[in-house]
């Protein structure tokens, strides 16, 4: 490859229950298929969409139409699920974010410092991190980072665990849900809902319940995934050019700030086209989308029922 040319790189997205990438299942991004990811702490269903989409598998879909919804016409991916805890979590220990098992100060662009600041300034003041340490991190309160939050039913261990790939989740509540938004006094605007948690008296003063669903996004239209740049108000980065053998994933995290317990992980990996690494992504791929299609048919599409529901409290037992 000339010295000046920039690599040519395809993404691969995974997900599951831990950091560990053996517990990943391939994401059928822009497909008509949601995947079910559990472990001891959490039951999610996991959609992602990413318009313009040229990565792994073979012949997946450029589009969605959730890009075509009103809310998100401008928006360039979309990380979308449901999620039932398996024991209570408040509010203010529940991070989502990026985080990094390599140092990466070697390797930020020019003008990272100023991004930084001005994501925090005009997009969410929440997030805090470090990208200098050994292992950098940027998270933000779950609550006030999601772009979309919606406060679900209480579920049954015979009830189908949802679907996503056919919903566009929308900010507010359902049945009973909706009343513990409003018991709790939760805005019902995003940016309200937003800036609400900001607080971390009113994060301190909220619990996601076990056994109960909530819905939902996050997405923006400042990360494009079709040429790997960071698009904001008068500043694009390329990030390209600083990506390397050490360097080149993009990891989201569901955690637990005090436990340190993991709920979710997404995983953006760019695979460098031309090298003898490249057939063995595409054969992997390729054999983890035919086992999910395989599955995805046997069970007529769904995800199978939850088949675990909290232990009965003192009032439902009264």
């Amino acid at each position: 490859m000339p010295e000046n040319e920039t690599p040519k790189y395809r993404l691969k997205v995974t997900a599951g229950p831990s950091y560990d990438p053996s517990t990943h299942q391939l994401v059928p991004v822009n497909e008509d298929q949601t995947i079910r990811i559990e472990n001891e702490h959490a039951i999610t269903s996991l959609c992602v969409r990413i318009q313009d989409y040229t990565g792994y598998p073979n012949h997946s879909p450029k589009t969605s139409p959730y890009f075509y919804h009103p809310l998100h016409q401008s928006d360039q991916y979309s990380i979308s699920f449901a999620i039932v805890f398996k024991h209570p979590i408040n509010a203010n220990s529940l991070l989502f974010g990026n985080d990094f098992d390599r140092p990466i100060r070697d390797r930020l662009p020019p003008g990272f410092n100023a991004a930084l600041r001005l994501v925090k300034w005009t997009i969410d003041p929440t997030l805090d991190g470090d990208a200098y340490a050994d292992k950098p991190y940027l998270y933000g309160p779950a609550v006030a980072s999601w772009n979309q939050f919606c406060i679900g039913e209480k579920i049954r261990k015979d009830d189908e665990v949802p679907g996503m790939h056919e919903r566009v989740v929308e900010e507010g509540g359902e049945g009973s849900g909706l009343e513990v938004r409003k018991k709790m006094g939760i805005p019902t605007g995003v940016n309200e809902r937003r800036k609400y948690f900001q607080s971390e008296e009113a994060r301190t003063g909220f619990d996601f319940e076990e056994g109960r669903v909530y819905w939902v996004d996050f997405g923006n239209p400042y990360l494009g995934f079709n040429d790997f740049s960071l698009h904001l108000p008068g500043i694009t980065i390329n990030v390209l050019p600083y990506i390397n053998e050490d360097n080149h994933s993009l990891r989201y995290v569901l955690k637990n700030r005090d436990t340190d317990e993991v709920y979710l992980v997404v995983l953006y990996t760019l695979v460098l086209q031309g090298t003898s690494e490249e057939p063995l992504h595409k054969e992997e791929t390729e054999r983890m989308r035919k086992e999910s299609k395989e599955q995805h048919e046997k069970n007529d599409g769904k995800l199978r029922r939850f088949e675990w529901e909290p232990e009965p409290s003192a009032d439902d037992v009264e």
